[in-house]
């Protein structure tokens, strides 16, 4: 049995207007979900099955939509989540951070994509990213970057150079 607390206007998404959604990820996970009215979510089925429907669950409490949460069902991916708070002095502090990482009109969420294929959602104090396990660490680098105040041209020019390798990575393993 495992618990997991989700921002409470988070577990509209994760239930679905008739609690679809909630069925649906109930059968995909092979768990059953018990929600409850403070966003507390428990989680009931064979340990592996709950490990991995909290990661799930967790990401959907994050932000993100519950079907691209569900490519953690596969091993190939990860999550990785990220307490801005703890880069932030203060409030003024954490909307320049949220701001720098979402980038003027998502640009930047758009071109960490574009180059390593991670998604990355922006939610309350934290950004939470899903990627391929072999780019999660390239996505979280740059956003860390990103957090420390690097300008976004070098935070792109290391992304480019990230998707690079991996496309040379690709042809070596091909043979």
């Amino acid at each position: 049995m495992q618990i997991v607390r989700i921002p409470n206007e988070r577990i509209k998404i994760l239930v679905g207007e008739t609690g679809q959604t909630k069925d649906y990820l109930e059968r995909r996970m092979n768990v059953k979900l018990i929600i409850d009215s403070d966003g507390g979510v428990l989680i009931k089925g064979e340990p592996v099955d709950e490990y991995i429907a909290k990661d799930i669950v967790k990401a959907i409490g994050r932000g993100f939509e519950p079907a691209l949460a569900l490519k953690l069902l596969s091993d190939e991916y990860g999550l990785r989540i990220i307490n801005l708070r703890d880069y932030a002095k203060n409030e003024k502090a954490l909307v320049r951070i949220k701001g720098r990482i979402i980038g003027q009109k998502g640009r930047t969420k758009e071109i960490i994509f574009e180059e390593v294929g991670a998604n990355v959602v922006v939610f309350g104090h934290t950004v939470s990213v899903i990627s391929k396990l072999e780019t999660l660490d390239y996505a979280t680098e740059a956003i860390f970057r990103i957090i420390d105040g690097a300008p976004h041209s070098s935070v792109y020019a290391y992304l480019e150079k990230c998707r690079r390798k991996i496309k040379e990575d690709e042809i070596r393993n091909m043979f």
